[in-house]
């Protein structure tokens, strides 16, 4: 029982307490909580039970690791893991002192950040072997003093050290240096030392478990070890036993079981090596893998293990495999270095090109079909793209400058709204590359500077296609006015530029659309959400059209985000030709079917049940619902939709109003097919997105929502006082025609 005036002052009160299970405080060797923390002073106030401890607003939900390494920054559990050649000195005998006082230094920075750390550390063998060889040589040296004389203290010999005997006397040392370490940074460490038998059995793994993480809840770093002192030599074969079960035979594996336990975020392991290469390490063609695939370890040939330790690279992949396939994400790197080793942990946590990373994302070459589509640049696209790209040069000689509206404000006083650009745009998007020149034109049409990110998946053909739009541009002088952004870094620099950049437009998938949103600072952004598309069946449709829109919609060009993915039918419809006929067209064109909730009660055996109706798929899939009216599809469509396009198919004029007037999307169509909901096919050229928003534009975005306008008063010498209850003149108000448009 620990009294709350013990802990800190912040929290003083008198007569309160708390109680922790045993097995948590047996692990707390010195509970230590300093009075005056300045590193932590600016920091938010989370509470546990009744205490408050600090913590910065890090979260994720655990299942899948990180796709990328700039991901990693938003990590809260880390565990961090030293191999044996990093604690300890070169002569294998002692610790090296100045390197672990660094990634104690690093690690206490992370802490005092809000992130959860905990550390899994070798060396209890190599700090016991040091103070048992000085216990011997004293003992030896007395002994031999007394008999010999000094002249034979240079012969003496050191008999080999047991490792377990090593282990029990390094332990109680190491944690004491832990210990110290960590109190120069106002944090608390706690010891777990476990075994196999720990995770194996169920009630000791609940025990760990539970002690673990009331720790972390407490803003204390566990360091763990495995019990070298009373573990058993480790099997030969015993290591990677499926999906399941991972064997403790050495730290790394310990590390990897840890964090799959614990459900943490990243996983570093440090060792004497600068990550994985493609052959041993020092042979002439050995390459750094910069990011490593599941199944790509028949490229790599493992040389011999570390020059102390039980592991070696092998074990290392292994072990960081079983902790990426349990959502961990995992970077091995050089904890040795003396260039590096002062910021390499923090270097991993910031993104930086530190190690190996393992990702599950698969590389170019193994991408999916959808994707691939979305790549590629086929004689068609590049037919419509020139057809698009002609249509903005002749719609734009005059849009810039555009009077829109003119107004007689009094004698000699003309008013006048014009079209100018916006400034300058950012415009990020992913995958197709054929957006590049679309947005360049856009941009260039309506007077706009822009700059450009792409997708990574097709960086070659955006510097191609970069490289030909300057290219383009420098015959007129303004070559620099489209200039192409490399990094993720780089536009989250560009989105606090607020005095720089005007507008920022993401193109892709809502949650990029959500990060740049959250990233902005002061700038606006015009995105649109999800394209979850929507057709309505109506009991009044037609037998020939309905089978047309909706093949069209979804098979036409499934990855694209105006096709259709949740498909409505009237439920009078159920059990009808036109239904078979829907069903039987869908089978043929292979798009897998998921059942809606109401849907699937009506049949006795469905297809899968759709986990959620708010799903895009952007493949051969998609769901069907049913609906009983079409004030229902409305309803649904409002409630899972995402504002995109929406379509109804019926012949019944009165329906088909009520669904155009009350479907409150940017697209909404009658009786054709979602993928008309495009810039080109409306006439626009191309467009720099789909804004699903409700403010400035809405719908494709062509020229005219890349413009604004300003206000021209021309007069002779006016003032408002002339226009008072006693002044000389009035207001007229008088609309003046518009200027003829060039149209030619």
């Amino acid at each position: 029982m620990l009294c709350r005036a013990a802990l800190s002052p912040l929290v003083r009160s008198p007569g309160w307490c708390f109680v922790l299970p045993p097995h948590a405080i047996a692990a707390i060797s010195r509970f230590y909580i300093p009075h005056h923390n300045q590193r932590l002073r600016n920091e938010s106030i989370r509470y546990w039970s009744n205490i408050p401890f600090i913590t910065m607003p890090l979260s994720r939900a655990h299942g899948k690791s990180f796709a990328h390494r700039s991901e990693l920054k938003h990590a809260k559990r880390i565990v961090v893991k030293l191999g044996s050649a990093v604690v300890t000195r070169g002569d294998e005998c002692g610790l090296a002192l100045g390197r672990l006082a660094s990634i104690v230094e690093q690690v206490s920075m992370l802490q005092n950040q809000g992130r959860e750390m905990m550390i899994v550390t070798s060396g209890a063998v190599a700090f016991g072997k040091q103070r048992l060889r000085h216990e011997i040589l004293l003992s030896q040296s007395v002994r031999q003093a007394l008999h010999s004389g000094q002249s034979q203290l240079k012969d003496m010999a050191i008999p080999v050290l047991e490792a377990r005997a090593c282990a029990a006397a390094g332990q109680s040392g190491l944690m004491a240096l832990y210990e110290a370490m960590f109190t120069q940074y106002s944090i608390c460490a706690a010891q777990i030392l476990v075994t196999n038998l720990d995770f194996h059995d169920e009630q000791k793994r609940r025990n760990l478990n539970g002690t673990l993480h009331e720790l972390l809840r407490m803003n204390i770093v566990p360091i763990i070890n495995t019990n070298d002192a009373v573990v058993p030599p480790p099997e030969p074969n015993s290591d990677l036993q499926g999906v399941n079960v991972i064997s403790v035979k050495d730290n790394d594996s310990l590390a990897a079981r840890l964090a799959v336990e614990m459900k943490t975020d990243l996983l570093i392991v440090l060792s004497d090596v600068e990550g994985l290469f493609d052959s041993p390490p020092g042979s002439d063609d050995a390459k750094l893998i910069d990011i490593f695939y599941p199944g790509d370890q028949q490229s790599v040939t493992f040389g011999t293990k570390s020059r102390v330790g039980m592991g070696g690279m092998e074990a290392k992949v292994k072990a960081a495999l079983w902790a990426l396939q349990g959502g961990t994400s995992v970077v091995i790197a050089n904890g040795t270095h003396p260039k590096i080793s002062g910021h390499v942990i923090t270097d991993i946590v910031e993104g930086k090109k530190v190690g190996t990373f393992f990702s599950e994302v698969k590389p170019a070459g193994r991408l999916a079909l959808p994707l691939l589509k979305r790549l590629s640049l086929s004689t068609s696209k590049l037919n419509s793209l020139a057809i698009g790209l002609r249509q903005i040069a002749a719609s734009s000689q005059d849009s810039v400058g555009r009077i829109i509206r003119r107004t007689r404000i009094a004698k000699d006083l003309e008013l006048e709204q014009v079209t100018v650009p916006i400034g300058v745009l950012l415009v990020i998007f992913e995958s197709r590359p054929d957006c590049l020149p679309q947005v360049s034109a856009l941009a260039i049409a309506s007077g706009n500077g822009l700059l450009l990110k792409g997708g990574k998946e097709a960086a070659y053909s955006n510097q191609i296609l970069h490289h030909l739009t300057q290219e383009a541009l420098s015959i007129h002088g303004v070559k620099d006015a489209v200039q192409l952004v490399n990094t993720r870094e780089e536009v989250e620099d560009l989105c606090r530029l607020d005095k720089l950049i005007d507008l920022i437009i993401p193109r892709g998938s809502s949650q990029l659309v959500r990060n740049i949103q959250k990233a902005a600072k002061g700038i606006p952004v015009m995105g649109h959400s999800e394209g979850i598309c929507h057709v309505y069946v109506d009991t009044d449709a037609s037998v020939e059209k309905v089978t047309r829109i909706i093949r069209d919609s979804k098979c036409e060009y499934p990855a694209a985000c105006n096709a259709l993915e949740t498909l409505l039918i009237h439920r009078d419809l159920l059990r009808t030709p036109l239904f078979d006929q829907i069903i039987d067209m869908l089978r043929v064109e292979q798009v897998k079917i998921h059942a809606g909730p109401k849907f699937a009660s009506y049949l006795t055996f469905s297809p899968s049940e759709v986990k959620s109706l708010r799903t895009e798929y952007g493949d051969l899939e998609c769901c069907i619902e049913v609906v009983d009216s079409v004030q229902e599809a409305v309803e649904h469509i409002h409630k899972y939709g995402s504002s995109h396009t929406d379509v109804i198919v019926t012949e019944n004029e009165k329906t088909a109003e009520f669904f155009l007037q009350h479907v409150d999307s940017a697209c909404v169509f009658w009786n054709a097919s979602t993928r008309f909901s495009d810039g080109y096919r409306f006439g626009l050229g191309a467009e720099v997105g789909i804004s699903t928003s409700r403010i400035h534009a809405r719908g494709p975005v062509g020229i005219e929502g890349l413009l604004t306008t300003k206000w021209l008063l021309r007069g002779n010498n006016h003032v408002v006082s002339d226009f008072s209850e006693h002044g000389s003149m009035k207001y007229l108000h008088e609309s003046l025609p518009l200027p003829q448009r060039n149209t030619n």
